[in-house]
């Protein structure tokens, strides 16, 4: 069996991490509006319906990066059009209106994207002709579309449910409650995919660019699906940072804390990049990979974070910590019951999170 860390499906703690419910949720003010499919084609062209790219971030866009990639197959995107052609009804959209009147794409870029590639009637470099469908609609283009049918398909109304924003904090995480309960399509995403999206900015770019560190890499192995690496470097700044805010879910605790810093506020990443890359080097000198796999193959992301929080905080020390010393507390702590109970059951406990940090700190201190 592989590595489950690379696999696109969620894990169980991910899953449970989804469900697991808001002390607080948000509320949110919303309106429903119809919209002509030619309507949603000609915004969609003149930018003032956006699909956010995934996972980067646009200053102009204050939920960039919301969207995954596009991976409707064509036999999906030729039926979609054949329905409309039918007349049969289809679900509605999400939009968010934010503040510069722009509408970006919650949910249904799929049908946008296959709209808006039939209009132009090209998808990738090839030409949009309709191929998996009934015998009658084969190798229709819009171009090619009937004076009836034309008017069938743009005359079409799409309902859209359109949630408002001012990019404020509670803003957002109205935002992301909303997505996240959307969240249960045949590919969901992951909290942390969701956070990437609705916080992107300069701190998703900074741990973007330490999940590329090569101490780093050589630790971790390569990038595994879903993100799940970077969630890991976000946990150790935001447990290195401010462990005494931590409170569960652990989802709410790594948005606030991205919300709190989203373009590097409070945070220098010169010294927080320096102290991630040199704890890195010195875990890859010292016990090497196994420092973030407790003992097993897979990566425990409750030890991993102890770990790196416990020797980065001894990093600032005084003398620098020898490879093999750090070896030695690796050792000490894999063999600690009560370690390795807060590494391996409710990890998400306040009570578990303060235990792992204290003794993994304390383990790896010079005295």
């Amino acid at each position: 069996m592989g590595d489950e860390t690379d696999s696109l499906e969620l894990t169980d703690e991910e899953l449970e991490e989804l469900a697991e419910a808001d002390p607080d949720p948000a509320p949110v003010q919303h309106s429903t509006q119809d919209f002509d499919v030619e309507g949603l084609v000609r915004r969609l062209i003149r930018g003032d319906i956006v699909v956010p790219t995934f996972g980067h971030g646009d200053d102009s866009i204050e939920l960039a990066g919301f969207q995954r990639g596009f991976v409707w197959r064509r036999p999906q995107m030729d039926r979609f059009i054949e329905s409309l052609l039918l007349g049969y009804p289809i679900p509605g959209i999400f939009l968010v209106q934010q503040a510069d009147k722009r509408y970006l794409v919650l949910d249904g870029q799929q049908r946008l994207r296959t709209l808006a590639a039939f209009y132009k009637g090209t998808h990738g470099e090839r030409s949009f002709k309709l191929r998996n469908v009934a015998a009658r609609f084969e190798d229709l283009t819009y171009e090619s579309l009937s004076a009836e049918q034309r008017r069938l398909l743009d005359n079409t109304f799409i309902q859209a449910t359109i949630v408002q924003t001012d990019g404020s904090p509670a803003s957002l995480e109205a935002v992301y409650q909303i997505f996240e309960r959307l969240n249960t399509g045949g590919t969901q995403l992951t909290a942390h995919e969701i956070r990437v999206a609705l916080y992107a900015g300069s701190f998703i770019d900074f741990i973007t660019m330490l999940n590329d560190d090569a101490g780093w890499r050589d630790l971790y192995g390569a990038h595994p699906a879903r993100l799940r690496d970077q969630e890991l470097v976000l946990r150790v700044l935001a447990l290195l940072i401010s462990p005494g805010d931590y409170r569960r879910p652990l989802k709410t605790f790594l948005n606030d804390f991205v919300a709190s810093h989203r373009n590097l506020e409070r945070i220098d990443p010169a010294h927080y990049g320096k102290l991630f890359s040199d704890t890195c080097s010195v875990l890859r000198d010292g016990p090497g990979r196994q420092a973030l796999r407790s003992k097993g193959t897979q990566v425990n992301a409750a030890f991993a974070e102890a770990i790196m929080v416990g020797l980065a905080t001894r990093l600032g020390a005084e003398p620098p910590p020898d490879p093999t010393k750090v070896s030695e507390a690796l050792d000490r702590l894999v063999k600690n019951e009560e370690f390795e109970g807060a590494v391996s059951k409710a990890t998400a406990d306040e009570e578990s999170v303060r235990t792992r940090l204290a003794l993994a700190i304390r383990e790896f201190s010079p005295t």
